[in-house]
């Protein structure tokens, strides 16, 4: 299986979920609570946006409006239902685009917010890559996988060795925001309840039914295993890495 065919099998399981990643209102409702000098009416960018579950947490929570990116077509397909049924469509811009290759005007937007996509272009990549988008004194609020504790269990640094290398700690973040610019606002770890109610749970539901689906196909069924796998570590290993979300702001 290539790894076109491979990608497919994953969007599958990824079809129809609430989120694409870790998250939940009350976080983004916090990371948004920080941002002190955000004015009124703010244009937001949101990158990376998925089904676009926390983009509707924040066009209910502020009176801005937002530009929300995203490369998976069937993704932006449901946000845009989602704010054709809610009413809002004229406060959101839905467009597919490359993170790494954004086309937008310098000091266009007033914030730019990130849950769990900033990794695939790398971390401190992508700190650099957006800031040039923000006004001044604009903000960018980014959730990325963090190690929270020193001495992570091997299974745990055996996988991520493989799945993301370049994870780091929460204070070679901070200092991976400092050397891209900004000024660090705060940061907080996302609580256990956001891997699960939205992300794993509607994932592990899935499963076996896949499992079932591709029983005779060995590479299909090795990345039905890896969510399997990925699950489980995050059901033993929770105390060890997690979701942080960073808020930090341009001078």
């Amino acid at each position: 299986m290539n790894e076109e065919q491979m990608m497919r099998i994953f969007f599958e399981i990824h079809s129809d979920l609430p989120r694409e990643g870790p998250g939940d209102r009350r976080s983004t409702e916090k990371a948004l609570s920080m941002l002190s000098d955000l004015r009124k009416n703010p244009y937001i960018l949101d990158v990376g946006c998925g089904p676009g579950m926390q983009t509707l947490d924040i066009l209910d929570l502020t009176d801005g409006s937002i530009v929300a990116v995203d490369n998976h077509q069937p993704f932006l397909d449901q946000l845009s239902e989602k704010v054709i049924q809610k009413g809002i469509a004229g406060r959101v811009q839905i467009v597919n685009a490359d993170m790494s290759s954004l086309d937008f005007h310098p000091a266009t937007f007033d914030l730019i917010w990130s849950e769990g996509a900033a990794y695939i272009m790398g971390f401190e990549n992508a700190l650099s890559t957006w800031k040039p988008f923000l006004v001044k004194h604009g903000y960018l609020a980014v959730t990325e996988l963090t190690w929270l504790r020193p001495d992570p269990p091997d299974q745990a640094k055996r996988f991520f060795a493989e799945e993301y290398p370049a994870m780091q700690d929460v204070e070679s973040n901070l200092e991976a925001i400092r050397r891209a610019g900004y000024n660090v606002v705060g940061h907080f770890t996302l609580p256990e309840s956001a891997w699960w109610d939205h992300y794993y749970t509607p994932i592990e539901k899935k499963l076996p039914a896949f499992r079932e689906k591709y029983k005779d196909n060995p590479e299909a069924l090795a990345v039905v295993e890896l969510h399997e796998v990925e699950i489980d570590i995050y059901r033993k290993y929770s105390d060890f890495y997690g979701y942080v979300f960073y808020v930090m702001q341009i001078d």
